[in-house]
């Protein structure tokens, strides 16, 4: 099978036109009858799609290009089952509460999807497209191939195995636990760190060819240029749509209703935030190092003081009513005593 060159050497335009189409049916159907369950399922699907689009375009199905390829299906594969099956279960997302029913602000999460999408699956795009596949390939195992390999089996283990376990742990225990079992114990985030690890070590294989000077000219530019893949996915788990949402918000609500506060703070305070560490250790770290080599910057960080809306959370006002009913009673009895 001979190499199908549409609309551009790099098989950027095809992958955006079949990326705008795949989101916006799913969109059509999701708008039309106000329904969540299919909205994470069309995004992690759509990669697979991508990547079995270009591979069968590229008619070069050289060891480098299966492997990437195929570590992108099956990390989409994952994601996108695990999310599907979990929205069943749950029955709505909570993230659509204020856009359901309005036509622009979803359609504008659907935009940002599809953004996601096309330039996440950048690394096996260009690597399956005319422009490398052109010049001759090397064998694949290389030292840059194996740690590839290496990174994508840690990060697809970390990142399934947290999802896992955090649904279990969600399904025994009730809302004011803590999860601090499995990747929990030493990370905040696994899940997420993974995710970095799996699209970083796709990348590395995919720009293999350019590092050890077998490509050459506008396509080495190109594969390393597919950085912005890993990085975008990256920043917008740290600055967007991940630790932001969940790091400061959570700690809010805990302690301003009570709920396990003390118990949730101090998993916060021994728990990295997304790099693994074990927390005997993580909480004697100092607080600088905590915000540049452990990454878990001031936006993060909840200081009851300046981010908390209520003066005194319903579990203070609880256990300061306890103690004033304490304090009251062994007054009641000391009055009692000495008159007896």
């Amino acid at each position: 099978m001979g190499t199908a060159y549409v609309l551009d050497h790099y098989y950027l335009g095809i992958t955006a036109i079949v990326t705008v189409a795949y989101q916006l049916l799913f969109f059509a159907i999701a708008f039309t009858f106000k329904f969540d369950k299919l909205t994470d399922l069309a995004g992690g699907s759509n990669f697979a799609v991508l990547a079995i689009l270009t591979l069968a375009l590229s008619g070069h199905h050289h060891a480098r290009q299966l492997v990437a390829s195929l570590f992108l299906i099956a990390w989409a594969i994952r994601l996108s089952g695990f999310l599907f099956f979990r929205i069943l279960r749950t029955g709505s997302d909570d993230r659509f509460d204020d856009k359901r029913d309005r036509f622009f602000p979803f359609l504008g999460f659907w935009v940002a999807q599809m953004v996601w999408v096309w330039a996440v699956s950048l690394p096996v795009t260009v690597l399956n497209s005319p422009a490398v596949t052109a010049y001759p390939q090397h064998d694949f195992g290389t030292g840059r191939d194996i740690a590839g390999v290496v990174l994508f089996a840690i990060g697809f283990v970390m990142e399934s195995v947290s999802d896992v376990q955090k649904y279990r742990f969600r399904q025994a225990h009730d809302g004011s636990a803590v999860c601090d079992k499995g990747f929990f114990y030493v990370s905040r985030h696994p899940n997420y760190f993974g995710e970095i690890l799996i699209q970083f070590s796709i990348y590395m294989i995919a720009v293999s060819s350019a590092a050890d000077g077998y490509v050459g000219g506008q396509a080495y530019k190109a594969l390393y240029a597919t950085i912005l893949g890993p990085f975008l996915l990256t920043v917008l788990l740290m600055f967007v749509s991940g630790l932001p949402l969940s790091e400061r918000p959570k700690a809010k609500s805990r302690y301003e209703k009570g709920n396990n506060w003390e118990g949730y703070k101090r998993w916060l305070d021994r728990t990295s935030v997304l790099i693994p560490f074990p927390p005997q250790l993580y909480e004697r770290v100092p607080v600088f190092l905590k915000r540049t080599v452990f990454l878990e910057l001031p936006m993060y960080v909840f200081d009851p003081a300046k981010h908390s809306d209520v003066k005194h959370p319903k579990g203070a006002n609880e256990n300061r009513h306890d103690s004033q009913d304490r304090a009251t009673t062994r007054n009641r009895q000391s009055g009692e005593e000495s008159l007896v």
